[in-house]
């Protein structure tokens, strides 16, 4: 993991092992303050990552291409800003 800035963080997961990879993803993910974003680099579309915030995290994180392959696809993945909720979370998301 890089910090490109104080709201930035980068990783590149084409040099952790294919077991580690999807836990360090959502622990980085998990952790992240609203506005702060994970700059994502892999070597394939990490579409299923996408599909799958979209269904456990609807409305959490905003997804945008920076590059799509054929070598290296990278995504930049921003935990919104809190807007306020009907739930009972404490404005973690």
């Amino acid at each position: 993991m890089t910090v490109v800035d104080d709201h930035i963080l980068k990783l590149d997961v084409r040099e952790i092992p294919r077991v580690e990879r999807h836990p360090r993803i959502f622990g980085m993910l998990n952790s992240l303050l609203p506005d702060y974003q994970l700059i994502l680099t892999v070597d394939h579309d990490p579409v299923p990552l996408y599909y799958h915030l979209e269904m456990h995290y609807d409305g959490v994180f905003g997804w945008e291409y920076l590059s799509r392959g054929p070598e290296i696809w990278e995504v930049r993945i921003r935990r919104k800003k809190h807007e306020g909720c009907n739930c009972n979370c404490g404005g973690g998301h």
